[in-house]
């Protein structure tokens, strides 16, 4: 595991009219699954591009366990980092086995030290190693060779992974299963993972944190709770859908919907975890027909949830967006023609 942290990083391309990356600060927790959400052009994947020094900051510094990335030799920096993109590149005339074999081999580790080790990566992404160890990406599908990707990013044990839109390509099967098996592979490997993305859902659902970019400049970053029922400003309102209902069902916890005035517990009332979200309170008061269940934290009762407390959060929050987007209108009536 590994942390990052961006220290006023800033990115001057020559002849642009404006930053790529505008005084970016935040930092990345060892462990966490930190998602770079933006529309294009924002400067995520360029931020990305940074912490391995396929570019360098203009200004401010990028520190990857406490050492400046400038710091350290480019070639051995991006050995110990993980690296998945888009496009996946593997290598057409290697088999499947030799293509997760690339940097061990290149660390001077002989084949017959890491034939174990390709077979344990295969496994951990979900490929069968005596159905595919000998395979060429030619005879793979798009979503096998991304999982091979996958597995060679990990062959060197890196304690940060950085992924480029990895699944973007994928069809929207693939694409989730995918997504399930990467949170699968950082809970079982506790691995610090940068994640590039467009797609708001795919970053709520694998982030512990998501930092919003526009125009270069940092937004918002929060878990992604906090950027659906508080998101900072109009832009990272809309960018989030928090006037989406069903978004709020789905990423909301339950506690948001808590009855002030009811009792901490009620006896004979279902329960319902305090992990759960607002959606799985709403389908649990459904399926059970009782006003309201209880909500359980640490084995004892902590309130009550009802339908009005779901639909007074949701309706709060469209709200909320609605006066977000009311204000931006009025900044940008207020702002004088450009002469």
């Amino acid at each position: 595991m590994a942390t990052v942290e961006f220290d006023d990083v800033t990115k001057t391309y020559l002849g642009a009219t404006q930053n790529a990356v505008d005084h970016v600060s935040f930092s990345v927790e060892k462990g966490a699954l930190c998602i770079l959400l933006g529309t294009s052009g924002s400067g995520k994947t360029t931020l990305l591009r940074m912490v391995n020094r396929l570019a360098d900051p203009t200004s401010g510094v990028i520190r990857v366990d406490g050492t400046a990335t400038t710091e350290q030799d480019p070639i051995a920096l991006r050995r110990r980092i993980g690296y998945v993109i888009q496009q996946v590149g593997l290598f057409p005339h290697l088999t499947v086995e030799e293509n997760v074999r690339v940097v061990p081999s290149i660390l001077g580790q002989k084949a017959s030290e890491t034939s174990g080790r390709v077979d344990e990566l295969l496994t951990l992404v979900g490929l069968e190693p005596a159905e595919y160890r000998t395979r060429y990406p030619r005879q793979l599908s798009g979503g096998q060779q991304q999982r091979v990707g996958l597995a060679r990013a990990l062959a060197a044990d890196p304690a940060l992974l950085l992924m480029d839109e990895p699944f973007g390509a994928l069809d929207a099967i693939t694409r989730g299963r995918l997504q399930d098996e990467l949170l699968r592979i950082q809970r079982e490997t506790g691995k610090t993972i940068l994640f590039v993305t467009h797609d708001v859902d795919e970053a709520f659902k694998l982030g512990t944190q998501v930092v919003v970019m526009d125009q270069g400049r940092l937004m918002q970053e929060g878990a992604p709770v906090e950027l659906l029922a508080h998101p900072a400003n109009a832009f990272v309102g809309q960018l989030v859908g928090s006037a989406n209902a069903l978004r709020q069902l789905e990423f909301l916890p339950a506690s948001a919907a808590l009855e002030p005035q009811a009792p901490a517990d009620a006896a004979g009332s279902q329960r319902i975890s305090a992990h759960a979200t607002l959606l799985e309170a709403l389908l649990q008061l459904m399926q059970s027909k009782q006003s309201a269940l209880t909500l359980e934290e640490h084995g004892r009762g902590v309130g009550q949830i009802t339908l009005s407390g779901i639909s007074r959060v949701v309706l709060a929050a469209r709200r909320m967006a609605a006066e977000q987007a009311a204000e931006a209108e009025e900044r940008v009536a207020a702002t004088p023609e450009a002469v």
